[in-house]
């Protein structure tokens, strides 16, 4: 795999973490959730017009990723609403690449190499690690099991969408469109549903967060774009794994802009992380 698309792929797990932690900000995670959809719905309706259409071929993996994305949402808003960002996140984005690539071979016929594979354990256990050892400095101890239960169920449908969203791009033949249409379906299902549901409480909530909710939504819809064209070029579980070093991301911003304390077991565990990125990368 060239540097470049390991490169755009490291960018694209920055602009992940950047859009979770907007989410996990503020009340209510499902109407943040809803504003962030809606701002990439936004940002994808003005592109759309400009881009190649997707191949009819694609169709049926765009409408059944778009599925598999609004249970994604909901179960996220879900397991930010009972835990930590810091808890949830490494085990929804830890656990989802070790599940593509058990699946990749038989669905996709892509072979792991078993260099790879250690590369995907060592990114995987680090991932997990950031969640799993450190469980004392969690401040919702009581909810734990809860954002634990949300999140390892919404590793499952994040490892569907990948998968599914790794053949669909192929077929295709425009990453481009293939993303934003899916992107925009899925902010209309969920716009919808909020606005016939509690219009009125959402736009209340949503006064002075619109920008926050486009700027988010970009992020969310650029991070998605750049891992779909990367599948284009690279194995779709090495992508999926390179993408979930996210969680390295978000853990900086807590300790550099949040200043939170990471422990050395947190401190251990982005190290063995980063170590399975770069076995990866040279496998």
């Amino acid at each position: 795999m060239s540097t470049i698309v390991v490169a755009i792929v490291l960018f694209a797990a920055f602009l992940h973490a950047v859009w979770n932690a907007v989410i996990k900000v503020g009340e209510s995670k499902y109407f943040n959730t809803v504003l962030v959809t809606s701002g990439a719905g936004l940002v994808c309706a003005l592109i759309l017009p400009f881009v190649t259409p997707p191949a009819i071929a694609s169709w049926a993996y765009i409408l059944a990723s778009v599925v598999l994305q609004l249970i994604y949402f909901y179960l996220l808003a879900a397991a930010y609403r009972v835990g930590d960002m810091s808890q949830a996140y490494p085990l929804m984005r830890g656990t989802a690449p070790l599940l593509v690539a058990v699946a990749s071979g038989s669905i996709i016929g892509e072979a792991v190499p078993p260099m790879r594979w250690l590369g995907l354990g060592m990114l995987v256990l680090g991932i997990m690690g950031l969640s799993l050892l450190d469980q004392g400095a969690q401040k919702k101890q009581t909810s734990g099991f809860s954002a634990r239960g949300f999140a390892l169920l919404n590793a499952v449908f994040i490892a569907g969408y990948t998968i599914v969203d790794g053949i669909g791009v192929r077929k295709s033949a425009a990453p481009a469109a293939y993303t934003l249409w899916i992107f925009l379906l899925t902010a209309l299902l969920l716009l919808t549903h909020i606005l016939l549901r509690d219009r009125h409480a959402f736009f209340n909530y949503g006064k002075g967060k619109y920008l926050l909710g486009i700027a988010g939504g970009s992020c969310s819809v650029a991070s998605y774009g750049l891992a779909l064209w990367a599948m284009t070029l690279a194995p779709v579980a090495t992508i999926a794994a390179l993408r979930e070093t996210s969680i390295l991301f978000a853990t900086a911003i807590a300790a550099w802009i949040l200043h939170e304390k990471i422990s050395a077991k947190r401190l251990a565990a982005i190290l063995l992380a980063v170590a399975g990125a770069i076995v990866i990368r040279y496998t």
